[in-house]
């Protein structure tokens, strides 16, 4: 991996919160993602399951971790199982992680290949009641492709039909939305990996360049400061393509007059960050565009003072709503007649802010966590607001990763530029 090795006492704290709220008499199974193909021999990058790494920091294919607190043999109570390296894999792919170094990476003393899972399996189900199984459980995940998780499942149920199954996904999303301090480290390490490529952006942005030269020197960038690249498909967006709120082509030319809408982000260590920033394709707003500008701004700047623990955030977007509603009118974009005759499942601000203003972060960029939970120090989130205006080509969008403390929001993205001026400034000296 290129990222720098992380402490393993991150995984052990990890797994002993999982532990602390897994049923007595249970055992816990927990399968590495697949390597997907794609043509003839390609397959994708390797992605590892989020759950996995989070309990153990293997970032490796074939791997699976057992947990049986309860077992009476204590060597069982923590397993790792890793692919064990042969001579054409050593040959063709580099040698896979040994016993020793999946200690160092885990914590976990007791490790064996992955072609003895089946008889430790074993020798331990006896003497369990509950099994819980992995899976993901996301309310926007449309999950087609089977899963090794899902082929596991379908396996342990036919091999051991009389045991009790239940699903871990949401121990797993009530410990995975409250963040440790390493893991807080790492998500600030990437954000601080985009800061880097932003900055560097605002040199290559004028009228003539193309989006995807934007996006070259932005995973540049990444990659040579050891991320793997983007935490998500990036968004360079400039003109009416801004509007399009999950634009991808990235393939338009930037021209003079345009603002310049970009949604991208570093990975660093499997841990996500997530920013937005617009800015001017000739270096300078019109009167227009920065009035747009600041009103997300200051819509920006009062959402996230309302994440601190507490909040809900059905309430907090209604908060929002209500201030993006006050924008909106001062900018001629509603009339008071559109808020009187709005309905309440859809608001008149709705036209032309249409999606959340927050969502969790962590080790996927719409990380697990509930939205019905009581925000909570440790949670770290987006703060997003935007306004779309496809009959102006202009769409504005700002973002932010938030994290919930006790003593109020901390932007973990502050030293990024974001005021209007500053942006000019920047792009006026480079």
């Amino acid at each position: 991996m290129k990222y720098e090795k992380i402490d393993q006492r991150l995984f052990v704290k990890n797994r002993a919160r999982f532990c602390e709220k897994l049923p007595s008499n249970s055992l816990a199974i927990f399968n590495s993602n697949d390597i997907m193909p794609t043509n003839a021999d390609g397959t994708m990058p390797f992605k590892q399951n989020s759950d996995l790494f989070y309990l153990s920091g293997i970032d490796q294919e074939e791997s699976i971790l057992l947990l049986f607190p309860e077992c009476s043999n204590a060597q069982h109570r923590e397993v790792l199982f890793v692919k064990e390296t042969n001579e054409h894999i050593a040959v063709w792919e580099g040698a896979k992680l040994n016993k020793a170094q999946s200690f160092e990476i885990s914590g976990i003393k007791t490790v064996y290949w992955l072609d003895q899972f089946e008889s430790v399996l074993e020798g331990l189900i006896d003497d369990v009641e509950s099994i819980y199984l992995n899976s993901n459980k996301h309310t926007r995940a449309n999950v087609e492709v089977e899963t090794r998780d899902a082929r596991f499942a379908k396996w342990i149920r036919h091999a051991y039909p009389d045991h009790n199954y239940e699903c871990g996904a949401f121990m797993m999303h009530d410990l995975r939305a409250v963040k440790d301090v390493g893991e807080i480290a790492l998500i600030q390490k990437a954000c601080n990996l985009t800061e880097s490529a932003f900055r560097k952006i605002l040199k290559t942005i004028k009228p003539g360049v193309m989006e995807y030269e934007i996006e070259a020197d932005i995973v540049h960038e990444f990659i040579r400061n050891r991320s793997r690249g983007f935490a998500y498909a990036p968004i360079i967006a400039s003109g009416r393509s801004a509007c399009v709120l999950h634009y991808t082509d990235n393939n338009a030319v930037c021209k003079s007059g345009d603002v310049i809408l970009m949604d991208f982000a570093a990975e660093y260590a499997n841990y996500a960050s997530d920013l937005t920033r617009c800015v001017p394709v000739s270096g300078k707003f019109s009167p227009r565009q920065k009035d747009v500008y600041n009103a997300v701004l200051r819509v920006m700047k009062a959402a996230t003072k309302m994440l601190v623990p507490g909040t809900l955030l059905s309430e907090y977007q209604e908060k929002v709503g209500s201030l993006m509603e006050q924008e909106l009118l001062g900018l001629g974009l509603l009339t008071q007649s559109d808020i009187e005759s709005q309905s309440a499942d859809r608001p008149a601000y709705k036209k032309y802010f249409m999606h959340g203003t927050s969502h969790f972060l962590g080790l996927d960029v719409h990380d697990v966590g509930s939205f019905s939970r009581p925000l909570e120090a440790g949670m770290v989130f987006t703060c997003e607001p935007g306004i779309y205006i496809p009959e102006e080509n202009l769409g504005i969008r700002l973002e932010n990763d938030i994290l919930v403390t006790e003593n109020g929001p901390v932007d973990l993205m502050a030293n990024i530029p974001i005021e209007a001026d500053d942006i000019e400034s920047l792009m006026r000296n480079q």
